[in-house]
């Protein structure tokens, strides 16, 4: 009983000085992820498919709006609302918090990002539950993206 006590009490130490770290630490963080294969793309952008910056018109594409709307009444809100926490993140003001890339290759690759992307694994702890792949496509990924700008610009 003594041993448990001890290693719990070791335990709890260890955590609590990870948890104690400071901007050099999450530089050095960052600097192991890098080295374990993840580009400075990824690191900001995502794991998938998506591996450069993608061109986005200042004007909402009326058809991809369509388009996105759709997809995500479909295959998204059943676990994501667009304000409040659900089974997944809210998604209304997604493109506040993460590139359009990112959210992409999340739509796109959701099992490498949760087990491989740091935010992914952040998720991951969050709401305890991995992304399902929906079977979605690149293109739609991206008029999911334009509904979501829509989103956010109109509410």
């Amino acid at each position: 009983m003594k041993s448990l006590v001890t290693i719990l009490l070791t335990i709890g130490f260890l955590l609590t000085i990870q948890a104690c770290g400071d901007d050099e630490t999450t530089d050095r963080r960052a600097d192991v992820q890098q080295e374990e294969g993840l580009t400075e793309f990824e690191l900001e952008h995502g794991i998938g498919p998506i591996t450069e910056r993608i061109e986005i018109d200042e004007e909402i594409d009326q058809d991809l709006l369509t388009k996105g709307r759709d997809i995500y009444e479909m295959k998204c809100e059943m676990c994501h609302n667009m304000e409040g926490r659900m089974v997944g993140p809210e998604l209304g003001n997604v493109l506040d918090r993460r590139s359009p890339e990112f959210v992409m290759n999340f739509i796109l690759n959701p099992g490498r990002m949760a087990q491989d992307h740091p935010e992914g694994q952040k998720m991951l702890r969050e709401y305890m539950t991995v992304m399902p792949f929906q079977n979605v496509k690149e293109d739609e990924a991206r008029a999911i993206v334009e509904y979501l700008r829509y989103y956010a610009e109109h509410n």
